[in-house]
């Protein structure tokens, strides 16, 4: 098969990922084989390559974005089927048995693995995966649109939930790439009006096309105070800019797995008040299934740019450097 891997991390524009001709994975006990049709690519992957999140396994292929139909299952597989249509998203697996899995939150587990960073990704032809972290897709969700809900869906569900937003209220969103434009839908489907700063005339077109009542650069301030705001850019020099704008009892849910340092906050003008400042850290199956339901019934959609497989390095390049509206997906096959 056909695979994209990481040689060793390094710039994305020194080309780290090679094609690769691999043996098809052979799914073990308990998993799935899948035959990749699409891979989104997201902001984590660019962390994978770039070295920004240490190497869990050298000549890894990334992507946690997959869109496929499962082709084998292994010994004793017997939730899914061959041919059923499934997404596989950057929960790999949990370990089920530590404190935190059997409270429910599996994305706090001590030993868990990810998809495209401990263990083979979907820039690639096939994959293996456990089948009971592995989605039903519904049939009414376009593979492109489906793509992109896998992780910057999810992500961006479970720091909206983190964020504590209600029906109604002021919601800012710093950074508007894949995930912010999701939210964006999901929030303005809860009568919430949202606030966009973020760098880039691409990412505030998109933002206004899509419905946010106000647009601004990365550190504009909000003409009104927040109720809750989430940061999705890497940026941690922008913590205490969304701090500032957050209302009393405002709540800023941090999305991205990884954060430049935040600099020093200001206990009355950033967290008095009964401000909240959270991280965001991986996500449940829970999180997944309820993004999953919104994107078929509210309908949530997506802007996508599509690359073949073997451009991998340049969709990442330019994810690195915001020129890509709305989210990049590898066409794997036809």
């Amino acid at each position: 098969m056909r695979a994209m891997v990481l040689t060793g991390p390094g710039p994305v524009g020194s080309a780290p990922l090679r094609l690769t001709e691999l043996p098809v994975p052979e799914p073990g006990p308990g998993e799935v084989q899948v035959a990749v049709e699409v891979c989104g690519v997201c902001r984590t992957d660019l962390h994978v390559v770039e070295g920004d999140l240490p190497v869990r396994r050298p000549g890894i292929i990334p992507g946690h974005e997959v869109v496929g139909r499962v082709t084998r299952l292994g010994a004793g597989a017997t939730r899914l089927a061959p041919g059923d249509r499934v997404g596989i998203a950057w929960l790999h697996a949990s370990c089920g048995r530590c404190a935190y899995c059997r409270r429910g939150a599996e994305n706090l587990c001590v030993a868990p693995r990810f998809t495209g960073w401990t263990d083979p990704g979907g820039y690639a032809e096939a994959l293996c995966a456990p089948e009971d972290f592995v989605y039903r897709l519904p049939d009414t969700l376009p593979t492109q649109v489906a793509a992109p809900m896998l992780c910057a869906g999810i992500i961006g569900y479970r720091a909206l939930m983190r964020s504590a937003i209600r029906p109604g209220e002021a919601l800012g969103l710093y950074g508007f790439g894949a995930s912010a434009h999701i939210v964006l839908q999901i929030a303005r489907h809860r009568g919430c009006s949202v606030y966009v700063a973020t760098r880039g005339e691409r990412h505030q077109a998109l933002a206004r096309e899509m419905g946010a009542v106000w647009v601004g650069g990365a550190e504009a301030v909000p003409p009104v105070k927040l109720q809750g705001a989430i940061l999705f850019a890497p940026a941690g020099e922008l913590v205490p800019v969304a701090m500032a704008a957050l209302d009393r009892g405002g709540t800023l849910a941090v999305a991205g797995i990884h954060l430049s340092d935040i600099p020093s906050l200001n206990y009355q003008a950033h967290l008095f008040q009964e401000r909240t400042l959270c991280s965001v850290t991986a996500n449940t199956r829970a999180d997944g299934e309820a993004l999953l339901h919104l994107a078929a019934t509210i309908p949530l959609h997506a802007n996508t740019e599509e690359f073949p497989l073997e451009q991998a390095n340049e969709a990442l390049f330019r994810l690195r450097h915001d020129e890509i509206r709305g989210a990049a997906v590898l066409r794997v096959r036809p």
